[in-house]
């Protein structure tokens, strides 16, 4: 038997499909999360195979203890991991938060986590009832940083921090008026 997480909702793009994790995408989380283009999310070249479950492990509890979480965006056709995407609320964490990474450098630059949150963010907005939403990003994310201006959001430097070590901006998405009505 292969355990999964029911009642999750399946969303779906032109290009994507937004699922709940499985065991299975482990194999496709571990490299990157045990690399260096994983430091701005919790991961590192620094970490271990262990490190990378226990993400994939956070992503999966997180639907359990908050009835939503982190989705991993998958190719529609094929259901290859590409990356995650996620609406979540980790308790250390001051505000709701979408968050995306990108685990492979040949999935860079395809506009797979724009498509991806665009449709989360009306997702968010329509079928949680979010009011808001931030994105937290390392501020020497450049990527991260310059897809969230592409996405609309805009900085707010009056908006509670995550406590960290790391330079952490807060960037807020547009509102739900201003989603739901494109």
């Amino acid at each position: 038997m292969t355990p999964c997480l029911i009642n999750t909702p399946v969303l779906t793009t032109e290009r994507l499909t937004l699922r709940a994790p499985q065991a299975a995408d482990f194999d496709a989380i571990a490299p990157f999360i045990t690399s260096d283009r994983a430091r701005f999310v919790g991961g590192g070249a620094d970490k271990d195979i262990g490190h990378a479950w226990r993400i994939l492990a956070i992503f999966a509890g997180h639907w359990q203890l908050r009835g939503t979480g982190v989705f991993i965006m998958a190719d529609r056709q094929t259901d290859r991991p590409i990356g995650s995407v996620g609406p979540w609320y980790p308790g250390d964490r001051p505000e709701q938060e979408l968050g995306w990474s990108v685990w492979s450098p040949e999935d860079e630059g395809k506009g797979y986590a724009h498509e991806a949150i665009l449709r989360l963010r009306r997702h968010t907005y329509a079928d949680l009832g979010w009011t808001t939403a931030v994105s937290y990003i390392d501020a020497r994310n450049t990527r991260s940083l310059a897809l969230a201006r592409r996405l609309g959001c805009t900085r707010d430097e009056a908006a509670p921090r995550p406590k960290s070590d790391e330079p952490i901006e807060v960037w807020r998405h547009p509102a739900p008026s201003e989603v739901l009505a494109a």
